[in-house]
């Protein structure tokens, strides 16, 4: 807690701290709790570098996201505050409120994967500063961390919590509502939790809950969960095998989407800053599958409308990279794709090396099955968009032959 966490590269095949981990940017990372008092994090000018450092509550709500899109890329410093927190701030520092004690605050900042793009970028993250407002403005050093040796370390934070019994999980939940109120519209949801022993201020209450149905809750739970990809009254959107959403970064009451994307890609932004379609089968309804070959054809001028950027990730059917001989988990225009002569571009999909000249337009797949990912980031809010439904992403086909 407290420390800003710098991923120095991009994540590569071996990397199960999250699902659909990104390779388009360098995530700058930090915990906070402020609980007993504010916290103020600084960053630099970032120049004509894209980035956003949205800030998530203890529910995964993007409460607050400065960056190239909201405020600019000129220096600034923020105090972050409690829910419950009063008092006076310095001047040239503005105030976020958090609606709970924990934050998240989730940065990416935009690099090429060059080795003089890292430095570059690099430099920006040591500029970043972090620290309680006690210590603002004075020399600060962060308390020097500690790992809990008891903490599995190997297997996807995500299979841990999956597996999770339904007491523990309910006990661990108890215990975080202590500090991360619920919020005044979720009153009836909490009136329910209440008859399973789960009240917000006091530890879960076990004799309320059935024990007989105990073993069956995570996996109900979990296919609920994942039943909502397909069948969400409008939460999730269908073109040309792409599904997608807009409701993501704040949830209000809709817990079945926010448990998706928790689910699927934990610490979503806000559809204004990212969009994330993803794609599971190709034109004709068929599940992916290395043994095929695949192509995405953008037709000339159709690219994806993004004033960030855009890209294509590659992820094995657990949402993780796939190893591959070049390295390459996703693809986007830093590729210098290669133009057909209608001007038209093709993303190829598939297991094997393409023909030399082809190799910029190469995304490498498994050998099984696999998921593909398109983030757009800043999607642009002019026509065409994908916000409004006026661009909508080309189908996937089997290449013939």
């Amino acid at each position: 807690m407290g420390q800003i966490v710098k991923m120095r590269s991009y994540p590569d095949a071996s990397f199960r701290d999250v699902t659909a981990p990104n390779a388009d940017t360098l995530y700058t990372i930090a915990w906070i709790d402020v609980g007993k008092e504010p916290w103020v994090f600084s960053f630099p000018d970032m120049k004509d570098r894209y980035f956003l450092f949205p800030m998530l509550d203890g529910w995964t709500n993007v409460f607050q996201v400065p960056g190239s899109r909201t405020t600019g890329t000129g220096t600034q410093t923020y105090a972050i505050t409690g829910p419950g927190w009063s008092g006076t701030l310095p001047a040239n520092v503005t105030q976020y409120k958090s609606p709970t004690n924990l934050v998240w605050i989730l940065g990416r900042i935009y690099c090429t994967g060059t080795p003089e793009d890292y430095a570059a970028v690099h430099a920006l993250q040591d500029a970043c500063s972090l620290s309680p407002l006690s210590a603002y403005g004075k020399p600060y050093t962060p308390p020097a961390g500690t790992v809990d040796p008891q903490i599995d370390m190997k297997t996807a934070v995500r299979e841990q919590v999956n597996r999770m019994d339904a007491v523990a999980f309910f006990t661990l939940l108890a215990e975080l509502l202590k500090t991360n109120p619920p919020a005044a519209e979720d009153k009836p949801m909490v009136d329910k939790l209440a008859r399973l022993g789960i009240v917000p201020g006091q530890d879960f209450d076990r004799s309320k809950f059935n024990v007989d149905f105990a073993t069956r809750v995570p996996q109900v739970g979990f296919d609920r969960i994942m039943l909502h990809f397909r069948f969400s009254d409008g939460d999730m959107m269908d073109a040309n095998g792409w599904a997608y959403t807009l409701k993501t970064g704040l949830y209000g009451t809709d817990y079945l989407q926010r448990a998706l994307i928790t689910a699927i890609g934990l610490g979503a932004n806000r559809p204004q800053d990212a969009v994330y379609p993803i794609s599971r089968s190709d034109a004709d309804g068929n599940t992916y599958d290395g043994k095929n070959k695949y192509v995405l054809r953008f037709p000339k001028g159709a690219q994806p409308p993004a004033k960030g950027f855009w890209s294509i990730t590659m992820y094995d059917e657990n949402y993780f990279f796939v190893a591959n001989p070049i390295n390459r988990y996703s693809i986007s225009p830093r590729q210098a794709l290669k133009q057909n002569a209608d001007g038209s571009v093709d993303i190829l999909l598939q297991k094997d090396a393409p023909a030399a000249d082809m190799t910029s337009n190469w995304l490498p797949a498994p050998s099984g099955k696999f998921i593909l990912m398109m983030r757009l980031y800043w999607p642009s809010p002019d026509k065409p968009s994908i916000l409004d439904g006026s661009w909508t992403i080309p189908p996937v086909r089997v290449q013939q032959g």
